[in-house]
């Protein structure tokens, strides 16, 4: 199994668009039959280095993620991300 993981900062760090992002975000849940686990949190510390949003996903494969980067519903999050964020970082890894 592969996770990806994705950390968000946003330019607007109301509670509102926190939420809106997050909804933005667990929209795609039953929407990309290769995305098996989504998992969306917000962060609760607000410390100098905390990202305001995490996102937690998990393919079958590595071509699942490569499917799911370019799934139409994934491309138009993407392009909402892109117009929200401040930065992002993002690991996949092999997990059990």
């Amino acid at each position: 199994m592969i996770t990806h993981i994705v950390l968000f900062k946003l330019n607007d760090k109301s509670k509102e668009n926190i939420e809106k992002t997050a909804n933005v975000l667990m929209d795609m849940k039953g929407k990309i039959s290769e995305l098996k686990h989504i998992e969306v949190g917000t962060d609760v510390t607000h410390s100098d280095r905390s990202y305001d949003l995490a996102l937690v996903t998990k393919f079958d494969s590595i071509a699942d993620l490569e499917s799911y980067q370019i799934h139409p519903v994934h491309v138009k999050v993407a392009e909402y991300i892109k117009s929200v964020r401040a930065s992002t970082v993002t690991v996949d890894f092999e997990s059990s």
